[in-house]
């Protein structure tokens, strides 16, 4: 950590690297500097000169009064672990969401899972958007407006959501789906 109350200048230089898909070698031919320099900064080894740091951020461009901004956006998640997936309603029914913050999302991306006669209820839901999903395992009976269709392992959907529906699990074994509603609307 830099003495500046607590701001890590390396580990910020690195992030905003990292953020723009830069190499150091190539972020060190854009300012006109080693990428040995670059390095040593990132790990906080060497202090670089005011006139060095504008160097190396008009590689970017940006300016020092951005770098040193604490609302520097993080770069978005891409990869997420099963146990990272936002459980949206447990029981049953079990929707499990990618990403936390929908806000300013054109998808939401769901894993779904429907227990032995998990039912979404016998109140249809309809809401603004258009969903699809694929089975992964297992039986869906799936009711959309008048039509209704059993769908096994393969087999996919695809509707506009402000049509009533209903998802129900009419097989044997847990239900998996993989889904997706744009805009996110749930």
């Amino acid at each position: 950590m830099d003495e500046n109350h607590g701001f890590d200048l390396g580990a910020r230089l690195k992030a905003l690297r990292e953020s723009h898909n830069l190499s150091q070698r190539e972020l060190a031919k854009r300012a006109g500097v080693s990428n040995a320099i670059i390095s040593m900064i990132e790990q906080n080894r060497s202090s670089p000169s005011v006139g060095m740091l504008k160097k190396l951020l008009d590689g970017f461009p940006m300016s020092l009064a951005e770098f040193f901004a604490d609302d520097l956006k993080p770069r978005p998640q891409i990869f997420f672990a099963a146990t990272e997936l936002i459980e949206l309603a447990g029981g049953p029914v079990s929707y499990r969401q990618v990403g936390r913050d929908m806000s300013g999302k054109a998808i939401q991306l769901m894993h779904e899972h429907y227990q032995v006669g998990a039912d979404t209820g016998a109140q249809m839901l309809s809401h603004e958007a258009e969903e699809g999903g694929v089975i992964i395992r297992g039986k869906l009976e799936v009711t959309v407006g008048d039509q209704v269709r059993v769908l096994g392992p393969g087999d996919a959907y695809y509707f506009d959501s402000r049509t009533p529906h209903r998802f129900r699990n009419v097989g044997a074994e847990e239900c998996e789906v993989v889904t997706a509603n744009s805009p996110p609307s749930f």
